[in-house]
Order: structure tokens, then sequence, then C-alpha cells
């Protein structure tokens, strides 16, 4: 049955069956408004506070007497703005395990969200993204007339999208389009999230009575059939690295080593000009974590101080956007080509790796309004450099599907032993397996349905981006020359002399400081007192003359330049 809301913030419609538990429908009311469930008061008539929705949560949907159609009043006291709000500590910055480095702590789902909520979203989410058209033959109107054949097109119309090229929907762009299937302009006093997370995992509290799965199961606990197609959105539709270098000198480790390397890609997303409502992600630099390398592979070591590199460039306002990791082995040639081993009829991403894209966007998940747990999918992208069709070293970019996410969260599938294909997990005590199908085209044209038991093309569970360095760079970090962290084995070491001989560069404007690897191991010495780092760290960011003197005239920073000097 469907249950109606009415609140300050309009009325929301609310699906619940008669054995659910009255909470069951405050929690979906307490997702769309901005307050506690203590000051949440429910009535059946307007101008009534009610009762306190805390005693009623415990009854059943029927024992309260709820029809289909009801209208209920909520009523509620929002939030204190400063009490809601994110709180963030003033401690330290320093990269050190034995400092305490500032961490977020959240107060709430909602303040979460708006903290979360970023520039670009905030841009794209008051655009209307209409595709402008230019008046045409067909038009029979004057210059200020519009008609059907110039009006502008929704940024989600198909044929401009198959015209254009654009394989996928941008993230707004999609949002925009099941918005305005939802929530119908004529129908303005009832809403319904557009966004929806799709779970596959079997409810272990079903309301039916029955007991709990493995011992019971019914239509209403158990998963539904999946039919796997490709994903028409994508979250992020172009990854940018804001300077050759910047991937350059990732590339340089296997060069000179010959074996594999992963980092993690840190910057900012802005609009994308190239698609409507498009979004891209801008990587300012590559953090190379502790691991071991191998000539075929990758082994992760424990990153103790992960949390205090975030913090850092959090001061700087940038932040983990991906993973990049090189799949490189040289074609022997001997003219710096490399083989081609992902292609169509091998595989883009293989099974392992659509899994740790899938884990890694279920722990960075994107915060948002729109949907009813306040979390949709991921931004979080998976890079790999690798060999193309003519030997040359190129990057990929990808993102795994929704229905990646919900398949690995519910344990229904694992990798298998041919790198293309995703294994079918069969069901347990734990897990509940339903019927999975894929789409396809058949030799005739036509989409059908196939069994995808037990194993599937991991192809279904991709989505594509497109990757490039811009024409004219504009890199946030302009030096590049320090030695980047963790590369021991090549025995380039971030010692004392390996900082003594990059600042001995500096020509006196502070332009050898700009380069992150540089900022965090200077950071990691603790000669600087805490409040010329902060100095260290305003100078990064804002570039300005005054924060840059006041840092080289600190006593930390004589006491550094004596120390290097002395070390020399």
């Amino acid at each position: 049955m469907i249950l109606r809301f009415r609140s300050k913030q309009g009325t929301f419609r609310v699906s619940v069956d008669d054995n659910d538990m009255f909470s069951t429908a405050v929690n979906s009311v307490l997702a769309k408004i901005d307050c506690d469930i203590s000051s949440l008061y429910i009535s059946n008539r307007p101008n009534d506070k009610g009762s306190p929705a805390q005693e009623l949560i415990d009854q059943t949907i029927s024992s309260l007497n709820l029809k289909n159609g009801d209208m209920l009043y909520a009523n509620y006291e929002e939030r204190d703005s400063g009490i809601s709000d994110v709180q963030t500590g003033t401690a330290s910055i320093s990269i050190s395990n034995s400092r305490t480095t500032a961490v977020p702590t959240v107060s709430s789902t909602s303040s979460s969200v708006k903290q979360n909520e970023l520039a670009v979203d905030k841009l794209l989410d008051s655009q209307d993204g209409l595709i402008p058209r230019s008046k045409s033959s067909m038009c029979r109107h004057g210059d200020k007339g519009m008609c059907e054949f110039c009006s502008p097109l929704p940024p989600w119309d198909k044929e401009y999208k198959e015209k254009n090229g654009i394989k996928h929907l941008s993230f707004y762009a999609y949002l925009k389009e099941i918005n305005e299937n939802k929530n119908n302009k004529n129908n303005a006093t009832s809403y319904m999230s557009p966004l929806d997370n799709p779970s596959y995992k079997v409810n272990k509290n079903c309301p039916s009575g029955h007991l709990p799965y493995p011992k019971g199961i019914c239509s209403k606990c158990q998963p539904p059939v999946i039919t796997l197609q490709q994903q028409s959105f994508r979250m992020v539709d172009h990854v940018e690295f804001s300077d050759s270098q910047v991937l350059n000198r990732f590339i340089d480790s296997w060069r000179l080593s010959g074996t594999q390397r992963f980092g993690y890609l840190y910057g900012s997303y802005e609009p994308f000009d190239q698609v409507p409502l498009g979004i891209k992600a801008k990587v300012e630099f590559i953090y190379e974590p502790p691991q071991a390398c191998e000539l075929d592979g990758i082994t992760l070591i424990p990153w103790e101080n992960e949390e205090a590199i975030d913090a850092l460039a959090a001061e700087l306002n940038l932040y983990k956007v991906g993973v990049i990791f090189t799949d490189l082995t040289d074609s022997g040639l001997k003219n710096g080509s490399v083989l081609c081993k992902r292609h169509k009829d091998s595989y883009f991403l293989t099974n392992i790796e659509v899994a740790m894209a899938a884990r890694n966007q279920l722990k960075y998940a994107y915060s948002t309004k729109y949907s009813n747990d306040r979390k949709f999918s991921s931004r979080f992208v998976t890079c790999v450099v690798s060999g193309g069709l003519n030997g040359e070293i190129e990057p990929r970019s990808y993102q795994v599907s929704v229905n990646a996410e919900a398949l690995l969260e519910a344990d229904i599938v694992t990798t298998s032993t041919q790198p293309s294909m995703m294994y079918i997990n069969e069901s347990n005590d734990t897990r509940y397996v339903p019927d999975v199908f894929y789409s396809k085209i058949n030799e005739y044209g036509l989409e059908v349905k196939t069994n995808a038991k037990p194993a599937f093309p991991v192809d279904y569970l991709l989505v594509t981006l497109s990757d490039a360095m811009p024409k004219e760079p504009k890199p946030f970090f302009t030096s590049n020359s320090f030695v980047i962290e963790h590369r021991d084995f090549l025995g380039e070491l971030q010692n004392l002399k390996a900082l003594f001989n990059h600042l001995n560069n500096d020509i006196g404007d502070g332009s050898v400081l700009l380069d992150f690897h540089l900022l965090a191991y200077l950071l990691s010495t603790h000669i600087l007192q805490e409040h010329e780092e902060k100095l260290l760290v305003q100078f990064v960011k804002e570039r300005t003359q005054d924060a840059y003197l006041k840092l080289v005239e600190s006593p930390g920073w004589m006491s550094l330049i004596t120390i290097l000097e002395q070390g020399s």
C-alpha cells in the first residue's frame, strides 16, 4: 500500500505492507526531511501535533488501522544548521603516525550530504542542460519564434546522443530524466527519490512471519531475478591528467624496472563540456602507496599514513578520485613499443580488476540528496596503463555499473580462472542467488536474454570513460622533480639529501615547493613547528608572496636550511 506524509518539505509517498512495522515508513520519511526522530510527531489530522514517532514505530501498519492512500501529517523541528554541519577538528596536518590528524566527524546523514556536495554538483544541479538548436529549414516563424524543430532538446535526448557518438548519458542528464519521469511537474506536492540502489541480498528480517533464510523464504524477502545489460549512464564522463608529467613519472617506474606499479589518483571533479551536464575527474598527482612490484602483478602493503595523506590533500581541496595501475610488457622490438593485451577479443579489465573496482566504488560512495539512503554508486574511477593496438602506451579509464556493486556486495559473483568471465556463486546458508540473465543481440539483430550461469562476460559490468591530457595544461602542482615516495627499489630515496638538492633549485619565489611529494615528505620530518607547517600549506594553496616570506623567515625554516646544509 501507499501512505502519504505531508510535511514542510512537501508530500512524500511511502510504499509499505500491512505487516510492516511503522518504523519502515518513518525511516523513509526521515530520509527526506532534516530532523531527528526524537522531534518527529505523526498525526492523521492537519493542524494537530499528533503522537511522537518513537511511540509508534514498534507497531505494525495494520495495528494502526492505516489503509492504502491514507494521508498522515509529519510535524517536526528542523535541526539547527550550526549543529548538524560536519564538525572538523583543528589538529595538526602533519604527515605522521605519532601526531593526530584532523578527521571530520559526521553528526547526521543529511549534514554529510551537505558537506560532500561539491561545487560541480551545485553548478550542474542548478542547470537544465538543455541542448540549443538553431533555426532550420523546417521552421515557419520569425527569428524570435520557436517551434518543435528548433526548440532546445533535453540533455538525455536519444537522437542527439546517437548522432554525436555519446555512448553513456552523463549522471546529471540521467538524474534529470528519471526525475522528470518519477516526479511529474504537474504533481509537485508529491515527491519520490529518483535514485535507487539495487540490492540483491536476501532480507533476513522478512515481515511475513516465517523463519529467516535459509529455513524460510518468500517472494517478499528474496532478491528479484537479475537481468544484466550495459549501463546507460556513467557517474564520471572523462579523466583528465592535469599535466603529461603526472602520468609519465608514474610510468617511469616500469621503464626503469620492468615491474608493474599501482597508485592512487588525487584531484577534483569539474564540469566536462563535451557532453551535456558532463563531469570530469581532473588528476593533479598520483600517490604511490607501499607495494611489492613484480613483472606480472602488484602486492599492496599496509599503508599506515593513508589518513594523513588524505587530510593533507583535503587541505588543498583535493581528494582520491580513483586508482591507476600498469599492465605493460615490452614488445621486444627495441623501439619502445609494448604488447597489446587488452582488446575486444580478450578483455579490457579482468574479473579480478572488476571486483577491485566494485569494492573501491562501494568504499567511496557518492553522497546525494536524490537517493533514499543518501548515497548512489560512486565517482571513483579505475585506470589501467597498457598497450594500444599500435604498440603505444596509453591509459584507459573505467568504472563498473551499479549492478556490479550490488552483485559483489551480495556475494553473488566471484572471480574465475578465465579473466574475461565472472563466475556466479551457488546459494548457501548465508546467501541466496536468484536467476541471473544478460541481454545480448543475436545473429538476427534481435535482443535476447541468456542465462548467465555459471559465468558471464565481465563486459556487462563495465562502463567506459574517455581520458586525455589538456591542450593547455594548468596543473595545480607546477614542480615535479622531487623523488616519489616508496621507490627505494629503484634507488630513489626520499631523504634530507634529496630535499636539499631539490630546495637548492629555489629561485626565490617558492616554486620548488609546489610538489605534493615534496610537501608530504617535508611535513613528515617534523622540523617545522605546527604554525609553520600551516604557513607552508597556505603558500602551496594560495601562492601568495606574503605567505612565502613569512615561511622562509620563520625560525623553523631557518633551522631546516641549517640542518640540510650541515648534512650536505
